[in-house]
Order: C-alpha cells, then sequence, then structure tokens
C-alpha cells in the first residue's frame, strides 16, 4: 500500500495587470516516500508595482518546495515547515531594507498556506490571508484563520512574509483519511464565494482538476477583482503508518492494564501470557474476526506513563512496518525476510500496543537447553540470521541484542529475528541512542572502552559470532561478562574444535574470526559473513564421508602385516632353541 495523492491547480490572472499568486506540490523521490507530500500556495502583495510580490510568493513557494524533502529525517513536518518558512521570511526581510535601484522602498511580501502530507496525517503552516480547506465526509472544515485587519479606514494584511524580522505562523495537524480533499485558495476565490459555494463545488465536482477549475472559474463569474488560485488535494490511498503517526498514537492512547486470559482487547482474546518482564509484557491472543493467533507486546503498568519507553515502542513498530516493505531480491530463496512481521495499528484502536504474527516454535535459547547443535543446524542458523542482518544494515539499523533469546526457530524452519524494542536506526528516539543497551556476554569489547564505541553493524556480527559459538560448544566464547569488565577480553577463547572436536575446522574458522579481540581481525559486513558461512555449507557437502568398507581395508592391512611380523618372529625364536651346537 502506498500514498496516492490526485492534484489540481488552477491559476488565473483576472482583472489585475499580472498575476502574483503562485501555488506547487511536490511529491517525495520514490526511495524517500516516508518523507511525504508538500505543497503550498503564496499570494504575493502588491505595493510598489515592481513585481516584488510576485517574486515573495514564487521564491517562498519554490525553496519550500525545494528544501522540504532535504531536511534531517527526524523533524517532525510541523518543525520542517516552521524553519524552512522562517528562513525565507528572514531572506526577505533582509531584502526589504535595502531600497531599489531608484532608491525607492522595496515591498516583496506575500501570505503563505502550506501542508505537509506525510504518513497517515497533515501538518498546516499558514501566515496571512490565503487560506486551507477539508471537505470529509461531506463537510466542509475552515483550517486557518485570516491575518488581516478591516476597518473602514484601513484594511490590510497584520501577517506576512517579509513584512518583520519574526515570523509567527499558525500551526496545525489532524489525521488523514482515504477520501479527504484539501484545499488551498488565495483571497480572489475566497473573497467572491461564500463558503457554502465552495463547499458546495467542491461535493459535486470530481477530479481534483476539475474541482480547481471550477473553483477560480466560478470565483471570477462572480466578480473577483483579484487572481484567482486554487489548489486541490484529493487523498486516494494512505501508505502504512509512519514514525509520526505512530509516536501520536503512543501519545494520545492508554496503555492496557493487567489483562488476563480470556480478557477481549480490539477485536484480540487473549490467551496465554507468554512473558512479563523489563518494560513489556507479551501475550498471545486471538483475532476474533478470523481466528488467527497473534502476539501482543505492550508496556509493564510500572512505565505506562514513561514517554520514552512509548516513543521507543512506536519506533519498534515503525522498523517492524518497515522492514516488511524489504526488497525480496535481498531475502532467503523462499522469499522471507527473517523478521515476525507487524501488523499497523488497527483503525479506531483504544489502547497503544504493538501486534505481531504469532508462530509456534522455540527460541534458541530453548533449543541449546537440551544441548549444543550439530554442525550443519549452526551453519543453518547462522546463514539466516546473517542474511537478515544484512536486511538489517542496508535499512541502516542496528538490532544491538543478537543473542539466543531473540533468535527464533518457527515449525516452518524459519529463523527470525526478535525484538526490535533497543534497535538504532537514524529515526530512534534521543532515549534509545543515549541507552547503552544489549546483553553484556554477547557485546563487543569497544563498547566498553573508555570512551565507548558506538554500536553499529559490527556489533551485531560480533553478537552473531557469540552466539554461533555457544550453539557449538555450550559454553560463552569469553564467558559471562560484567558490565565494564573489559579484563575478560585480554586473551583469545578456546577455539570451537577444541571443544567440541566433531566440528570442521573450516566453520571454526569463520567463527573464531567473527569473535576475535581485535575489530580488524573480524568480518566488516553481514554480506562477508554469509559468504563464509556458505562456502563452509558447500565444502561440507562436497566432501564425502569415507565409506566404511575403505576402512575395513586398511584395517586388514594391518592385522595381516601385524600377524606376519608375529610369525617370522616365532620362526627366529625357534630356529634359536633348536639350531645343531
Amino acid at each position: 500500500m502506498r500514498f496516492e495523492l490526485d492534484t489540481g491547480l488552477s491559476s488565473l490572472q483576472g482583472k489585475r495587470p499580472r498575476n502574483e499568486d503562485f501555488a506547487g506540490v511536490q511529491a517525495p523521490a520514490p526511495h524517500e516516500a516516508e518523507r511525504g507530500w508538500v505543497a503550498a500556495l503564496a499570494d504575493g502583495v502588491s505595493g510598489s508595482g515592481q513585481g516584488d510580490g510576485l517574486m515573495a510568493a514564487q521564491t517562498s513557494v519554490m525553496s519550500l518546495l525545494r528544501d522540504f524533502h532535504a531536511v534531517p529525517l527526524d523533524w517532525d513536518a510541523s518543525v520542517a515547515l516552521d524553519r524552512l518558512l522562517g528562513h525565507q521570511n528572514a531572506w526577505l526581510a533582509a531584502h526589504n531594507r535595502r531600497p531599489g535601484a531608484d532608491g525607492s522602498p522595496r515591498e516583496a511580501l506575500t501570505t503563505l498556506t502550506a501542508v505537509a502530507l506525510r504518513g497517515r496525517r497533515y501538518a498546516l503552516a499558514h501566515v496571512g490571508d490565503s487560506r486551507a480547506w477539508l471537505l470529509r465526509d461531506g463537510e466542509c472544515l475552515l483550517l486557518t484563520q485570516d491575518h488581516r485587519l478591516e476597518r473602514r479606514d484601513f484594511a490590510g494584511l497584520t501577517r506576512a512574509l517579509g513584512l518583520d524580522d519574526a515570523l509567527r505562523l499558525d500551526h496545525a495537524q489532524g489525521e488523514l483519511r482515504v477520501g479527504d480533499r484539501l484545499l488551498l485558495t488565495s483571497d480572489g476565490v475566497h473573497g467572491a464565494l461564500r463558503p457554502r459555494e465552495i463547499a458546495d463545488l467542491l461535493r459535486a465536482t470530481l477530479g481534483a482538476q476539475a474541482a480547481a477549475d471550477a473553483l477560480t472559474a466560478a470565483a471570477l463569474a462572480a466578480g473577483s477583482h483579484d487572481n484567482a488560485t486554487a489548489l486541490v488535494l484529493d487523498v486516494k490511498d494512505l501508505a502504512g503508518p509512519g514514525l509520526g503517526d505512530l509516536a501520536a498514537l503512543g501519545r494520545d492512547l492508554p496503555t492496557p492494564g493487567a489483562l488476563g486470559v480470556g480478557a477481549v482487547l480490539d477485536g484480540y482474546q487473549v490467551t496465554a501470557l507468554v512473558a512479563d518482564h523489563g518494560a513489556h509484557r507479551l501475550l498471545q491472543a486471538r483475532e476474533l474476526a478470523t481466528g488467527r493467533l497473534v502476539a501482543l507486546k505492550m508496556l509493564r503498568a510500572g512505565r505506562a506513563g514513561d514517554p520514552e519507553e512509548r516513543a521507543m515502542l512506536a519506533h519498534e513498530i515503525w522498523l517492524g512496518l518497515r522492514l516488511a516493505e524489504a526488497p525480496r531480491s535481498r531475502r532467503g530463496s523462499d522469499g522471507a525476510s527473517g523478521f515476525v512481521r507487524v501488523h499497523p495499528p488497527a483503525e479506531g484502536a483504544t489502547h497503544f500496543y504493538a501486534v505481531f504474527d504469532w508462530h509456534g516454535g522455540q527460541t534458541l535459547e530453548q533449543l541449546l537447553a537440551r544441548g549444543p547443535l550439530d554442525a550443519a543446524q549452526a551453519m543453518a542458523l547462522g546463514q539466516s540470521v546473517a542474511r537478515s542482518l544484512g536486511l538489517l544494515h542496508a535499512a541502516g539499523v542496528v538490532h544491538r541484542d543478537i543473542k539466543p533469546a531473540n533468535l527464533h526457530l518457527g515449525d516452518d524452519g524459519q529463523w527470525r529475528v526478535l525484538d526490535f524494542g533497543v534497535a538504532l536506526s537514524r529515526r530512534s528516539p534521543a532515549a534509545a541512542r543515549e541507552l547503552h543497551a544489549g546483553t553484556p556476554s554477547y557485546i563487543n569489547p569497544e563498547q566498553w572502552q573508555d570512551p565507548p564505541a558506538l554500536p553499529d553493524a559490527g556489533s551485531d556480527l560480533f553478537a552473531l559470532g557469540v552466539t554461533l559459538y555457544q550453539a557449538l560448544t555450550g559454553r560463552l566464547p569469553y564467558g559471562e561478562i560484567e558490565p565494564y569488565q573489559l579484563a575478560r577480553y585480554r586473551r583469545e577463547p578456546a577455539s570451537v574444535s577444541r571443544l567440541q572436536p566433531s566440528v570442521p575446522m573450516p566453520l571454526d574458522r569463520v567463527v573464531m574470526r567473527a569473535i576475535a579481540r581485535e575489530a580488524k581481525q573480524r568480518f566488516e559486513t553481514a554480506e562477508e559473513l554469509l559468504l563464509a558461512l556458505e562456502r563452509c555449507a558447500a565444502r561440507d557437502q562436497a566432501t564425502p564421508a569415507r565409506p566404511v568398507r575403505a576402512q575395513r581395508e586398511v584395517l586388514t592391512g594391518w592385522q595381516i602385516a601385524l600377524a606376519l611380523s608375529v610369525l617370522l618372529n616365532l620362526l627366529l625364536v625357534a630356529w634359536l632353541l633348536f639350531l645343531p651346537r
């Protein structure tokens, strides 16, 4: 599902000597779809007659559309609009302080109304007397308030871009729905048409462009003396929720209470309590509408009011939804991504929690309780997890907590990486970035140094190496590590084949390289580790086991040689005993 928008723009000069309105829409590049769309309409203020109003309108809209998708991805849409328009206002104000070529004052002023559509929400920024409208379910709502003073002796704008050094913008945010129709108008339209007439035209006209044309034509027919511009945005389809949408849910919705077996939450009936530790509770539940099993993850009651924990859970949901869209070319041969699928929050959800697919099976921690894995099982595990880590790292994500408890072997034979609660991405909340997360025995030595190194892709590869070592030998390579216990990393661990002689030497070398004390000796990328494991598997399959028959033939040869030697020695003894004197 992707965000789909139908746009229409109409701008008529009318009875003015020039058209000083300017409007436009900018779509994101395909690889930046999560940045959303941005649209703006500006109405240049006529003053000196030198075209300063048109210049102000054009530069304001064009700079906003050009720069909106270049701001840091972690900026909220409202923050991006505020800062970009603030910079434009400062430039226009400085321009207006300088006299023109003929010494006359400059009056580069403009109104501006902008809307950013990101995820499932819109953000609005407004200054002046252009307007924004929303048609939803047949009702037309005015979203802005004019910054204009109307008196008998004076009529003029009280706020505009370029008017003052300090810019005061009106901001608004709201939820988007499929079928919404957003409209931006200059005063040449809404000054000639009553709100009811605008609403009637929006309801009656199919197609965004037809609606924009109908509005401007109706405004001029009604006697408008100004430029008439209308920009229509029709929401045809919505993408999955963005991080901003999920963070808003985390702020606005309550956390579920202590649900017991049989409790019902938003159409899910709890069937079992799976885990209750740390900051979260994990429940198994059945979706009543379909009968399928799911996993529900929610904050514990003691953490429910912590905004940082809520932000981290929202980030975990967002990461899961993003990873579900990973290119199939980077997945396994069966197309599986190696992660548990996350479901977007249901429309009308009453509480804040995460919903995952339920997979029967066991974690690696549970499997190792019965004993180590053999070489073939360990290689299959390593290849699957390395492939998943390659997907993660390509998306700019570091898991930070790879360990047996977070690797799950499903009943379908697929290994999956669990728990992205402390994962890092470019959009991670500040609390997650500052957290020294992970399980100490699986954290690479560099993170215990002073100053500590930041977790990166190499951190996940080291943790996978420790996990493979443990899976093959039943032991941790450096033993149980406590926080800041760097002394344990001052010697190399015993080799895998020394502890488990049945492990082939090629696999031994791969694992020992993955857990080397020095970072420069380890694998640099998940793809490099995956290739090494694949070569081990291919070499293991290419080397046939020695036939039992051949072993018996060799054994028989030694037996014959021993028998001959014994016979010769007996003959020699007999000769010595019975030799004539």
